[in-house]
């Protein structure tokens, strides 16, 4: 059996994620210990409990996906690496692929992530910014939209998610103009995102440098297995290539339609397996890849429904 792990990003957050899995596996319980020691604060409870508004900010909610993604990455480690041929994350999720390819320590990639969630929110208060889901749109013409958009102000084609589900991102009327043009061409929808910033665009490039001295500072190891970039839509060439690619990153597209399909191409008849809350992901790799098997496992029961897939 073939497997591709997938790594959701900021968004899949939600209260009450990991507690059962703490519970039921002392592995993912050490995660959440090892979490709250590295930064300091409870931030398992913050996961097991909320308050939704607290885990909803970006500087917690992006060190909380990765804890959950380690944890259960922890519990099924031993069972799922003789199967696995690849990973991805979207967005933040794509450090928690580094971490269970075994290229960031788990510390590491904690502290990083929180300083990434810091950064990204305080350079969405020097250039307050907006996001919006364009639904039923092809990507030429959510492309044309924000390009006649322009003389409003920067936006660009934040997340290609699926061929027709599009994210923008950009300065607050740019976005708004964009919105209008992708209705005028067709689109069924367009929709506000509830965001602290103008996530992957030029808008982040305040945070860039803080970015890079946060990577620079991080230990890195050769891959486990391939790890399919946001940036470039293909796996990373070597620990430096990564660094370099996580922080183009947090200025560039997510290219997840076209990450997807290489990945197929790459592991034909994967099994894909959403480690994480939810199944966002799962979703989108269905719509991309029609017939796809996909699975998800951030919950106890899960694991135990992995568990059972598993050649014996």
């Amino acid at each position: 059996m073939d497997i591709v792990l997938l790594f959701p990003g900021q968004g899949s957050q939600k209260a009450g994620m990991g507690k059962d899995l703490a519970a039921a596996f002392p592995s993912a319980n050490a995660i959440f210990e090892q979490a709250d020691a590295t930064l300091g604060f409870a931030l398992s409870r913050l996961c097991f409990e909320g308050p939704d508004d607290e885990l909803m900010a970006t500087r917690n909610a992006q060190p909380a996906l990765l804890a959950h993604g380690a944890a259960v990455w922890a519990t099924m480690a031993d069972r799922l690496r003789p199967h696995v041929r690849a990973a991805a994350g979207h967005s933040l999720g794509e450090f928690t692929a580094y971490h269970a390819a075994g290229a960031f320590e788990f510390p590491d990639a904690l502290r990083l992530v929180r300083r990434r969630g810091e950064l990204m929110f305080e350079s969405g208060g020097k250039r307050p910014g907006a996001m919006a889901a364009i639904l039923g749109l092809s990507e030429g013409n959510v492309e044309a939209a924000c390009a006649r958009a322009l003389d409003e102000g920067d936006v660009v084609p934040a997340n290609y998610n699926t061929p027709e589900q599009l994210v923008i991102s950009g300065e607050v009327a740019a976005v708004e103009r964009a919105m209008a043009i992708s209705k005028e061409l067709g689109a069924k929808r367009a929709i506000r995102l509830n965001v602290s910033g103008a996530f992957h665009s030029p808008l982040m490039e305040d945070a860039a440098e803080g970015l890079k001295v946060a990577l620079d500072a991080a230990p890195i190891a050769a891959t486990d297995f391939p790890v399919y970039s946001n940036v470039s839509a293909h796996p990373s060439a070597g620990s430096a290539d990564a660094k370099k690619l996580l922080l183009r990153q947090l200025t560039s597209p997510v290219r997840w339609t076209e990450l997807v399909r290489h990945m197929a191409e790459d592991v034909p008849d994967a099994l894909y397996v959403e480690m994480g809350p939810g199944a966002v992901l799962s979703t989108l790799v269905k719509r991309i890849i029609p017939g796809a098997r996909t699975m998800t496992c951030g919950t106890a029961a899960e694991v135990d429904q992995l568990i059972g897939a598993l050649p014996a």
